[in-house]
């Protein structure tokens, strides 16, 4: 055929070669002489002549067209293209053609031997390749039916039609001999048909019941003997007689009981029954057959191995189908969340759909593909009561297996709702309403019904269990769960038997029904808010702890353990991104609903995604807290505990690259615990724990979470940024600090406050923050990483600092007095068992010891008044009266104090200062010795503007009008009975402080007073005034008052003159906020010197005749003249050395390359700008140090550049105040020629020389003494030495000593003065005569600020200088230069 069909070809080459040109062409011609009808052309099987007297054959157009095709003379697309133009112009008869047409083609490739023999192979190998291609591309137009029918087997291969030809042709052969050559089984029951009907007439027609089994059983044996019947038949038509009738299952069990005697027969024949439906793909397996199968197995009569091997699938596949479902699933939900870049628009409304679906599917357990038999017989199983059976089955299926199957469910749920009818009846049923009835399996041989909640946990929670989050499809059965759950707890906190194992067990049986079902079954129910508040009635009695626990399960475990709570998660988290995209302040409504909606379900992972975007977006912390409003009480939970595992996160650092500062992802949480705990009902107990355990870890970075959330809860904030008005405020009473101190926050927070306390109290955290706080205070300079930067350390300091300031006002604020008292240990406890500083211990404990001294002096009211009834109540309650009342109560109250103090501190420091002193200073406040009349006053004033403000407002209703100006009234008599009641208390603190004053100081030891101030400063000033910023004012207050009160043996001139004298060593040692604190210390102590510089009366009339300004220290005190004191002149130029000594200390520190040193430094200047420097000259110094930093740190550490630029500002605004030096103090002209009779300061006379030369001799004596014992002092007074003659064989003399200060040197300043004890039982004020070592590292700073003036009077006096006041002025500048060596 092919050489016959190669003779006459219709396709030249030619015509190949240009197919598009000339083939098509030709084609078309060829198919217009074809169109004619199928009648005339037979199919076109007989040749058709054309107009050019060519004959054709359709076949053999086909036939040409598809060798060409092989042969690569034209193109498979093309011969394709042929194909369709051929079969669509000549009916769907030509596609049988074409088929045959490919048969031969495919016999003729197969054996082709066209080409020579070296090449036959690879010429075959290109034809079956080219053939393989064009078949394929044929399937369009040729049905696959057809090529299975023509083409051979190894091209049905190749075309991947059948995957192997050699089991193709297997089957085929088996096929075959089954159909023509296999002898079919004889049907029995068509053998004995006689037989088997009567056996079915008596299976159905005789009356079933047991008491008529024996002769049933005699008949089918009859039967079988007379018909000669299979027993094995027999066997199988009495299972198909119990499958019809279900209803006589006692007799069909009973007979099958008489009947069999091998078991194994019975399950052999229900296994090939199971098997034919196996094997019948259209038909379910009939629930009837599972039916007889259960109550075979529940009576016993077959066992379960037996049955199951017959079951199908196999575990191996239904587990190896839960693996790869649940692969899936993960993979679909990985694939939904993943951020697209290339998505288009159009494709956005299908991706919603497809997620839709996703939701749908995740929501319900659709009946998945599929006969699974052994998950029918677990349902019937357990509606008949077999619960053994069904969990032996259950038990080796994956979790979740059984229940994904909607019947399987229900059925758990039927009988679930029947065995805890009767305790849901007497616990969990509500009065009035109404209940519906349960299925009754009274008459099943099923688990008996609970009586007690004990019971429950016996016997339904492990059936329970195997529904896991299928529970939603009956929320009735998981209400009533529940409200039973919720009747258990409240037994169980009553209960006084709580750790019995009854009662334990129970509580677990509980704990496990919440962790495994109820909270999965809640993600998968949508939006139920209802059932949310029903959980949370139930778990919201549970202690915290519990609660965290089973969230952490929930979110962790549960969501991985099915494929439906795969996806589901899945698909809340796509719709949460899609919320948070569209959140914005205009939105908060609308996207706060579906915020709540997405969370009444599936909180955990709402709450996980929207604080990942807090952390990263502050912006969004009030949106999303305003959005929170529509949560459950569950949800808010949830919330808490989302917020303790993001700040728990390990991965996080908390520090920034730089380690100088927190992260700012905790500072945002922080933001938002403060707002979101302040505005909505959220528990607290369980993030104040989580803060304790990190203090206990020894991390104090979570410490800010705590201090916003005080801030925002009850609004006591710790700001260093306060004015002077507001610091003046908070010495008021609460009035005046709620209304002058605070921002107006603190009014809104009395039920936020209040849940705080609750929080607080209820768990027992009071005494444990408050303790490890301060601990963490003590050690964390200690235990830092060396490689941390020291400002993150002191950054960390103060906000350890701070929050246990804000922390411990909080408990004095809000606990009752006695609620305080009885939480917090005693100062002995703090100290020797907490290991708390002073200053910390004394903080907690000073609201305790007020309300002690109240209820004693209460106590004490009551006993006169009782006493004395016959006297009027004005004499009881006089003012006079009240004061005694006060200081024995104070006795009572701090004697024990003073006596568990004194062991805490070393037995010297009492030999100088008592312990009644030291205790009188930590446990007095601001509150107690200063009354803040100028805040009172402008309180007053402002309520009386705004008094003012309302009645020239004419558009406020008469009523309101009316109600503002009581309301503003009431306000002023407060403040006005606040201050009056402050100023009484001030006056009876003041009589006791001037009652104890001279047994303050004993000075029993030998030391000197300058020990004595420096274990003063050491023990009670310093630590005190860098706590907060009103104990530096209340240090400063202090010092004043011991001044004030005329104290025996302390010298107020010693105290301020170490307060000034070097300040750098402080500087350097402090924190940032301390800094602050230390430069509002020492601003008020220059406000109370610069007061008596100002002013001559106010010195004289405050200092003048006062013990703490006497220069010349006497062993008996009833010896005073007017020469023993600081005139005013010498006082001034004190106050000109201690500005002179706070210019150098802070040039020394400004000159150092240290950041704390130049930044502390910067803020002590800036705090103590009002009254320093004063100095014209100083001022110069000062301003060009700062001004250098200013310019070196601009561009290198912003910290310092904007510290100094502040700096600059206010100082720029005060230079108009700074004095020339020699109207702040008289130079040594004017002193030499007024200062005659006030301290003798002219140099030139005999007495004066000598008692010079006296004093030195006795300063060298005291210097040695001083070394010996190791007591650095720096002197506190000024003036020229004077001594008196003294006499021999006297004792009991006084040397006049010049008053301690700088000796007038040759530059106009002033050098330095000792203060040294003597043998003879005195202490002299002299000047030192050490001898110079050297120019001084800072004296450029003299050089800076000579005055041209000073140097020209210098000059010119050194003209006709006589040797006595050379000498004299040598010395003064051996003093100086001494002293200054020893400061440095």
């Amino acid at each position: 055929m092919t050489t016959k069909m190669a003779s006459t070809a219709i396709f030249s080459r030619e015509m190949c070669k240009y197919w598009d040109k000339m083939g098509k062409s030709e084609l078309k011609q060829i198919m217009k002489s074809l169109s004619v009808s199928d009648k005339d052309l037979e199919l076109h099987l007989t040749p058709i002549t054309n107009n050019t007297k060519h004959t054709y054959d359709i076949k053999r157009v086909l036939y040409e067209i598809t060798t060409n095709a092989m042969k690569s003379l034209i193109k498979i697309e093309q011969a394709v293209s042929a194909f369709k133009e051929i079969t669509d112009s000549c009916g769907s008869e030509v596609v049988s053609l074409l088929a045959d047409v490919f048969c031969v083609v495919d016999v003729e490739s197969s054996c082709s031997d066209e080409a020579p023999e070296q090449t036959k192979d690879d010429k075959r190998k290109i034809l079956r390749r080219n053939f393989i291609q064009l078949v394929a591309a044929c399937f369009h137009i040729v049905p696959e039916l057809l090529m299975k029918e023509r083409l051979e087997l190894d091209t049905l291969e190749s075309l991947q039609v059948i995957k192997s030809h050699q089991q193709f042709n297997q089957k085929y052969v088996r096929l075959k001999t089954k159909l023509f050559y296999k002898q079919q089984k004889f049907n029995l029951l068509r053998e004995e048909n006689e037989g088997y009907g009567k056996l079915i007439t008596e299976l159905n027609e005789t009356k079933q019941d047991s008491s008529v089994t024996d002769v049933m059983v005699s008949n089918i044996k009859s039967l079988i003997g007379c018909f000669n019947l299979d027993p094995n038949r027999v066997l199988d038509v009495i299972l198909e007689a119990f499958e019809c009738q279900p209803h006589s299952s006692l007799f069909f069990i009973s007979l099958l009981q008489s009947y069999i005697t091998e078991p194994d027969t019975l399950c052999q024949i229900l296994g090939f029954k199971f098997q034919f439906f196996q094997h019948t793909h259209t038909d379910q397996t009939p629930q009837t057959l599972y039916h007889i199968t259960a109550l075979l197995l529940q009576n016993r009569i077959i066992d379960l191995e037996d049955i199951y091997i017959h079951l199908k699938p196999t575990d191996s596949e239904i587990i190896e189908q839960h693996k790869i479902t649940l692969v899936e699933a993960r993979q679909t939900a990985r694939r939904m969340n993943l951020v697209s870049l290339a998505d288009k628009p159009e494709d956005k409304d299908q991706g919603d759909k497809g997620k839709d679906n996703a939701d749908n599917n995740s929501n319900s357990n659709v009946k998945q593909t599929g006969d699974k038999q052994k998950l029918g017989l677990v349902e019937v199983l357990i509606h008949i009561g077999a619960i053994r059976y069904a969990q032996s089955i259950m038990d080796r299926l994956p979790p979740y297996t059984a229940p994904a199957y909607a019947d399987v469910t229900q059925a758990i749920c039927t009988l679930t709702h029947w065995l805890i009818e009767p305790v849901y009846a007497r616990y969990g049923t509500v009065k009035g309403g109404k209940r519906r009835k349960v299925a009754d399996y009274s008459k099943q041989t099923v688990p008996k019904q609970c009586q007690t909640f004990h019971d429950i946990t016996a016997d339904v929670v492990k059936l329970l269990t195997y529904l896991g989050p299928y529970l939603n499809e009956d929320p009735v059965l998981l209400v009533k769960l529940v409200r039973l759950g919720c009747a258990f707890i409240k037994e169980y906190n009553a209960s006084s038997l709580q750790d019995s194992p009854e009662m334990v067990e129970t509580l677990r049986g509980f704990l496990v029904i919440v962790d495994e079902v109820i909270l999965p079954s809640l993600c998968l129910m949508d939006g139920n808010a209802c059932i949310a508040e029903e959980i949370w009635s139930f778990i919201g009695q549970l202690s915290y702890q519990r609660r965290m626990r089973l969230y952490g399960l929930w979110m962790h475990q549960s969501y991985n353990s099915h494929e439906a709570l795969v996806m589901k998660k899945a698909n809340v988290l796509t719709k949460s991104k899609y919320v948070m995209k569209r959140l914005s302040t205009e939105t908060t409504k609308p996207s706060g609903r579906l915020i709540g909606k997405l969370s009444h379900g599936n909180p955990a992972i709402v709450f996980e995604y929207v604080l990942n975007q807090i952390q990263w977006y502050d912006n969004f912390i009030m949106p999303v807290v305003e959005c929170l409003k529509f949560l459950t009480s569950l949800s808010y939970d949830v919330l808490s505990y989302c917020i303790i595992e993001a700040l728990a996160n390990p991965e996080k650092e908390r520090m920034k690259q730089e380690d100088t500062a927190l992260s700012g992802w905790l500072q945002s949480l922080a933001t938002f615990c403060g707002a979101v705990y302040r505005k909505y009902p959220i528990e607290l107990a369980s993030l104040l724990q989580f803060v304790a355990n990190q203090l206990k870890a020894g991390k104090s970075h979570d410490l800010l979470i705590l201090k916003e959330v005080i801030v925002k809860m009850s609004g006591i904030e710790i700001t260093e940024e306060m004015t002077v008005d507001q610091l003046e405020s908070l010495a008021g009473g609460e009035q005046l600090k709620a209304e002058g101190a605070y921002f107006g926050q603190i009014r809104n927070t009395k039920k936020s406050s209040q849940r705080l306390k609750e929080s607080v109290t209820e768990h027992g955290l009071a005494v444990p923050l408050c303790v490890l706080m301060a601990q963490q205070r003590e050690s964390i300079v200690y235990t830092s990483d060396l490689n941390q930067h020291v400002k993150l350390i002191g950054n960390l300091l103060d906000q350890c600092q701070d929050t246990l300031v804000q922390f411990g006002l909080f408990l004095a604020t809000q606990l009752s007095s006695d609620d305080y008292s009885k939480h917090l240990p005693s100062i002995e406890q703090l100290h020797s068992v907490y290991h708390l500083s002073p200053d910390t211990a004394f903080f907690l404990a000073r609201p305790k010891l007020i309300h002690a001294l109240n209820t004693k002096t209460e106590e004490l009211r009551r006993q006169e008044k009782s006493a004395q009834k016959g006297r009027s109540r004005g004499e009881v309650d006089s003012a006079e009266m009240k004061k005694q009342r006060y200081l024995a109560s104070c006795d009572l109250v701090f004697e024990p104090v003073s006596d568990a103090v004194r062991p805490l501190i070393a037995a010297r420091v009492w030999d100088d200062m008592t312990p009644a002193f030291y205790t009188t200073f930590w446990t007095l406040a601001i509150f107690d010795i200063y009354v803040p009349v100028s805040a009172y006053n402008n309180e007053i004033q402002k309520i009386k503007k705004t008094l003012d403000s309302i009645d020239e407002n004419k558009d406020l209703p008469s009523s309101k009008k009316k109600k503002e100006r009581d309301r503003c009234q009431a306000l002023v008599d407060k403040i006005k009975d606040e201050m009056r009641k402050q100023e009484e208390h001030s006056e009876r603190v003041l009589v006791r402080l001037r009652r104890d004053c001279d047994s303050w100081f004993q000075g029993k030891s030998r030391n000197t007073r300058n020990d004595m101030i420096t274990a003063f400063l050491q023990l009670c000033l310093f630590p005190r005034l860098c706590f907060t910023a009103i104990d530096a004012l209340y240090c400063a207050k202090f010092v004043h008052i011991i001044h004030s009160l005329k104290t025996y043996n302390f010298s107020s001139l010693l105290c301020f003159d170490r307060v000034f004298s070097d300040i750098s060593y402080i500087i350097s040692g402090c924190s940032e906020n301390e800094a602050s604190r230390y430069g509002r210390f020492v601003c008020a102590m220059l406000e109370i010197v610069m007061k008596w510089h100002k002013d001559k009366q106010a010195y004289e009339k405050e200092c003048m005749t006062f013990p703490g300004f006497v220069t010349v220290l006497r062993a008996s005190p009833s010896s005073t003249s007017k020469a023993d004191q600081l005139s005013y002149e010498n006082f001034r130029h004190v106050c000109h050395k201690w500005q002179f000594k706070l210019t150098k200390a802070v040039i020394v520190c400004l000159e150092s390359s240290d950041f704390i040193q130049i930044r502390n430094t910067l803020i002590v200047l800036t705090k103590i700008l009002p009254y320093f420097p004063m100095v014209v000259n100083l001022a110069q110094v000062v301003e060009r140090r700062v001004e250098r930093i200013r310019v070196e740190e601009k561009d290198k550490r912003q910290d310092l550049y904007i510290l100094a630029m502040g700096y600059i500002g206010q100082f720029r605004l005060r230079k108009a105040m700074f004095i020339p030096e020699h109207e702040f103090h008289a130079k040594e002209k004017e002193v030499s020629k007024t200062g005659g009779g006030d301290g003798k300061l002219s140099g030139d006379s005999s007495a004066g020389s000598k008692g010079t030369t006296q004093a030195n001799s006795e300063s060298t004596a005291d210097k040695t003494k001083e070394k010996s014992s190791s007591k650095s002092t720096n002197s506190a007074t000024t003036g020229k030495s004077q001594t008196n003659k003294s006499t021999p064989g006297k004792t009991g003399t006084s040397t006049k000593a010049e008053a301690s200060g700088d000796a007038v040197s040759a530059d106009g300043h002033h050098g330095d003065a000792k203060k040294s004890g003597s043998s003879g039982g005195r202490e002299t004020v002299t000047k030192e005569s050490k001898p110079s070592s050297g120019r001084d590292k800072h004296s450029k700073i003299k050089d800076e600020d000579k005055s041209p003036a000073a140097a020209k009077s210098t000059s010119r006096k050194s003209d006709g200088i006589t040797e006595t006041e050379r000498e004299t002025k040598r010395r003064r500048v051996e003093a100086s230069s001494a002293t200054k060596v020893r400061s440095s």
